[in-house]
């Protein structure tokens, strides 16, 4: 494939895309040494030879696999905590441990204790034309499976994609983002620590890097980041007939009902949106809610952001924005939305400052739908508040945009919630909260539409990275014989007796 036609890997979507050029960041001096090609290309073979050696690896591989997992997790925490919070600038240890530490520590558990049923060659029901034969159904290894992580969540989706492929019996290679160069160095050392280059490997690097890797013949390949960039990662992924898993973005909503107790709801979509400062691919991106409940939002808006967050510049439970260019971005945002006379709320009484990267959460109401607030993922704490008079009303207005990745609901009429969950298509959906359905290892997570394709997490994860094989075992008192030709008489009658059993 011509390197032309390869992705740029470069957007003027959300920052939540897999920056990989240099003028997606500044530039890091400790940024880490972009693989040459071929070096790429013969990591990528030994995990071929290693998967070719072993195709379809015992349990106790596989459990002792997820093992060592857990153990460089475990040993590298502190580190991890250090190094994700200095690519941020700032990002207190505890949203580390919250967002990427323990989902994988709880994803490894899972799938150590359910390998045996997710491994299981099962019988399946066999139609009565073709017994006394019978069906089986088989999951085995892909191959070699590539993982292109993003910067906002560097551990968890990174490893926790790890989790089902090795789990499913695979070699994984993945290539992290450079806007957090001391996590992917430290994930690179810890790998080539605990795992042999024919099992598991990280490739650093930037822009060539990320072209070359994309367009390696994986068996599967997942990438989280934005849009944008994943229309050109399935490109380039097609070249091969490479299958993708992509998880994107868009603009998620909080729905709140008119019966909706907002002393239990506002808290909760606070945590939601500024967790990681709304750096997050299912953080609420903006809000409907009944028109005449606007005032009283605000207000509670106002109360739980003192609540959770009294000072911001200072407070070490706030996380910076990762970037320069993204907090321009945000700025940008706001400045557009006053300017066409929108109200810009600003929730703190601090002004944003610009030495900590730290920005209040701003609300943003009577919003003109052109502003870029209204149209693209705004990935931080900028929070628009549409209003609506029926509930109809807010069902056509998520869906006269594109499908997101999440949809939150608050509310207590259960006609209504119904009403709004098959009413609209989303990757997945919370109810009287924000984010939770992402931790759930028993539900599948992915988008839809324009905010990804396919699904992990637990088994979902599992057979995503596995081929499932159905196998027909025909038996030696078959009468399939009476199909061969010549044709005749008795060709008639078999052809009639499969169409009257069928």
């Amino acid at each position: 494939m011509p390197m032309s036609a390869l992705p740029k890997f470069e957007s003027e979507a959300p920052a939540r895309e897999i920056p990989s050029t240099a003028e997606s960041a500044p530039v890091q001096e400790d940024a880490p040494t972009p693989a040459p090609a071929g070096a790429l290309r013969a990591a990528f073979e030994r995990l071929r030879a290693g998967y070719e050696s072993e195709r379809d690896p015992s349990r106790a591989v596989r459990i002792e696999r997820l093992r060592r997992l857990e153990a460089m997790l475990e040993q590298m925490a502190p580190a991890m905590i250090a190094a994700i919070s200095e690519d941020f600038g700032h990002r207190p240890e505890q949203v580390t441990q919250l967002a990427d530490i323990v989902p994988v520590q709880l994803a490894a558990r899972h799938a150590r204790k359910h390998l045996a049923q997710w491994m299981k060659t099962r019988r399946v029901p066999t139609g009565l034309v073709h017994r006394p034969g019978h069906n089986r159904l088989m999951r085995q290894p892909l191959g070699v499976v590539g993982i292109v992580s993003p910067w906002n969540y560097p551990g968890m989706l990174a490893l926790a994609p790890a989790v089902a492929a090795l789990a499913a019996g695979n070699r994984v290679m993945i290539k992290p983002s450079e806007i957090g160069p001391r996590f992917s160095e430290l994930l690179r050392e810890q790998v080539a620590t605990h795992f042999a280059p024919g099992e598991m490997a990280v490739v650093t690097g930037g822009a060539d890097v990320g072209r070359a890797f994309v367009s390696l013949p994986f068996d599967h390949l997942l990438f989280t980041g934005s849009t944008a960039v994943g229309r050109e990662v399935a490109l380039a992924a097609a070249a091969n007939l490479t299958p993708v898993t992509l998880e994107l973005g868009g603009k998620s909503p909080a729905i709140l009902a008119a019966d909706c107790d907002l002393a239990l709801a506002v808290p909760r979509i606070l945590f939601g949106k500024l967790l990681n400062s709304g750096q997050t691919c299912i953080a609420p991106d903006y809000v409907l809610l009944p028109r005449n409940r606007r005032d009283a939002f605000v207000k509670a808006m106002r109360r739980a952001h003192a609540a959770q967050y009294p000072t911001v510049a200072a407070n070490p439970d706030y996380t910076s924005i990762a970037t320069e260019r993204h907090y321009r971005r945000l700025l940008d945002m706001l400045d557009e939305a006053r300017a066409a006379g929108a109200q810009v709320l600003p929730l703190h009484a601090e002004p944003p400052s610009d030495a900590a990267r730290k920005l209040p959460l701003h609300l943003v109401l009577d919003a003109p739908a052109t502003l870029r607030v209204m149209r693209e993922e705004i990935f931080g704490p900028i929070l628009p508040v549409v209003t609506y008079e029926r509930v109809e009303q807010a069902i056509a207005h998520v869906n006269a945009g594109e499908r997101p990745l999440a949809l939150y609901w608050f509310g207590n009429d259960e006609a209504e919630r119904e009403r709004v969950l098959r009413g609209t298509l989303a990757g997945g959906v919370t109810v009287n909260d924000t984010l939770m359905h992402i931790g759930q290892e028993e539900l599948p997570f992915g988008g839809v539409g324009a905010s990804g394709m396919g699904a992990y997490h637990g088994e979902w994860g599992f057979r995503t990275f596995s081929k499932e094989t159905g196998v027909y075992h025909q038996s030696p008192y078959s009468a399939v014989k009476l199909l061969y030709p010549p044709f005749g008489a008795a060709f008639d009658r078999l052809l009639g007796m499969m169409r009257s059993l069928g």
